[in-house]
């Protein structure tokens, strides 16, 4: 081996001794006792650490598995980290949290388990430091940032340090009903509320939002003026109403605002992203609320039925409620009127159901039209005495159906008219048919319908009769007296209705409660074939 090498090896050894002034060799110190006073065991037992339950401790990582992390923090045997104390997110792996050899502070959970071990929080030490920061950001007013970790009910979780919540109502400047696309971002918020005894953080990104697009709403508020009408988007509908983005700012719809008519909930007008047109009614620059209605844009069916109708006129609708003091029935599409106890019938109502009853379709005639209160008076006692039908139901009948001042004289058979007449027939037994109705069914003229209703009653007064007394009145009254057979003939020749009622006057005429029954049985069923 060359002499240079020797040399170096020898340069790079430690010491093994020196030499005094007089060239003597000292040997260097084997071992020293730096121990003072202290006794072995003393000196053993101070270069151990002493921990208590809640002490913040720091260490290095010596382990990492699945189900647990050992951190020596210089005591006598290395600290236990659960899983579950590792990290404020549920579920995560350790070797995603920490790494051999990194230092990290812990904080003593138990100085010695049912095992033995200490245990240690990773997790609570985090807690410790982050609330006295969380502490001088609230009460500075400032921005924390932290990573969406977990969506739950109401809201999200956010890693700031310690477990921060944003509810959903307050992650943006409009309700965001999909959260899952926010998990793993980064965001910004203000902090609203915080409790340290409940561990409680309570996070605004609204507010935050808010307040960097300050200037913009308040530009967008001051170029908004009320009665305008703006095009939107609804954002979001709730029990009270529906919120619309006009393109920088949201406004309210209030459900009372949503439509003319009665509406059970907002859900049943508009829908979340429907376009719709609606009109400002309020700004309020103090509060930046905008106060907004969709009604405004539509034709106001009040309006349009006053304009339409007039007091007196005869109008058809439906009875849609009852209550202890009449009844209310429907006389246009969102329109209703109230019929007064009162004005139900000409004798002495005690319940509207004496009358009326819900879904039920009559006349009533309109008494009183508040347009500023929004009230309709209708009278079904007054609809019976006839009057001027509105003009709808003119045109629905017919101009000829009625003279020139728009009272109803009746007028030719309508398909309309036709339903309602099999109808009638269908409903009503064969037994008890109403010949005063076939009667005029056949008839072809106003006079004609009269002369029949005439005739017809006669015979119903004759088929009253029940003695031979009654009878025998009615024939001392009688001009002529015709046989049974006669009245037959006569009723079996009629062709016209004109006919008929000879007919019948010849059954007033019956002397006999015989003749009269034969008359008035030969006389119902040949007025029905006519």
């Amino acid at each position: 081996m060359p002499d240079t090498i020797l040399t170096a090896a020898l340069l790079e050894s430690p010491p093994m001794g020196t030499f005094n002034e007089d060239g003597e060799y000292i040997p260097r110190s084997i071992t020293e006792n730096d121990l003072g006073s202290l006794t072995l065991e003393e000196a053993y037992s101070a270069t151990m650490v002493d921990v208590e339950n809640g002490q913040l401790v720091e260490g290095t990582v010596v382990r990492v598995d699945k189900d647990e992390v050992l951190l020596d923090i210089g005591y006598k045997s290395e600290g236990v980290i659960p899983p579950r104390e590792l990290s404020i997110r549920n579920g995560v792996d350790p070797s995603e949290i920490v790494t051999l050899g990194e230092r990290i502070e812990a904080v003593v959970l138990q100085r010695e388990d049912k095992d033995g071990r200490l245990v240690l929080s990773k997790k609570r030490a985090q807690y410790e430091r982050a609330w006295g920061r969380i502490e001088e950001i609230q009460q500075g007013d400032g921005i924390v940032s932290g990573t969406v970790i977990e969506v739950v009910k109401g809201g999200l979780i956010v890693d700031i340090g310690l477990r921060g919540f944003l509810p959903a109502s307050l992650v943006d400047l409009r309700r965001v009903r999909d959260l899952q696309p926010f998990i793993g971002t980064t965001i910004d918020a203000k902090i609203i509320e915080l409790d340290k005894n409940r561990n409680n953080v309570v996070l605004s990104r609204r507010a935050w939002l808010e307040e960097t697009q300050k200037e913009k709403r308040e530009e967008f508020l001051h170029n908004l003026r009320p009665g305008e009408i703006r095009k939107g988007i609804v954002s979001s509908v709730v029990n009270f109403g529906a919120f619309v983005d006009l393109g920088g700012m949201d406004g309210l719809i209030h459900v009372s605002e949503l439509s003319w008519k009665h509406v059970d909930h907002p859900g049943s007008v508009v829908s979340v992203d429907d376009e719709i047109e609606v009109q400002v009614l309020e700004v309020d620059l103090s509060r930046e609320r905008i106060s907004l209605s969709l009604k405004a844009t539509q034709q106001d069916p009040w309006r349009e039925f006053a304009g339409a109708h007039q007091v007196g006129e005869l109008v058809y609708g439906r009875v849609t409620k009852l209550v202890p003091f009449g009844s209310f029935v429907q006389v246009g599409d969102g329109i209703e009127g109230l019929v007064h106890i009162s004005e139900m019938s000409a004798h002495h109502v005690e319940l509207p159901e004496q009358v009326v009853t819900p879904g039920e379709e009559l006349w009533v005639k309109i008494i009183d039209l508040d347009l500023q209160r929004r009230r309709i008076s209708l009278s079904i006692k007054q609809a019976a005495e006839g009057g001027i039908v509105a003009a709808e139901y003119q045109e629905h009948f017919g101009e000829h159906a009625y003279d020139a001042e728009g009272t109803f004289i009746g007028g030719e058979s309508t398909e309309g008219q036709e339903a309602w007449a099999d109808m009638y027939t269908e409903e009503k037994p064969a037994d008890d048919a109403d010949p005063a109705a076939e009667a005029a069914e056949a008839a072809t003229s106003t006079e004609e319908a009269a002369e029949v209703a005439e005739a017809v009653e006669a015979a119903e007064v004759v088929e009253d009769a029940t003695s031979a007394a009654d009878v025998a009145e009615d024939v001392e009254t009688a001009e002529a007296t015709v046989s049974t057979e006669a009245v037959a003939e006569d009723v079996e020749a009629a062709t016209s209705t004109e006919e008929v009622v000879e007919a019948v006057e010849e059954v007033e005429a019956a002397v006999s409660t015989e003749e009269v029954a034969e008359a008035v049985e030969a006389t119902e069923s040949d007025t029905t074939e006519v």
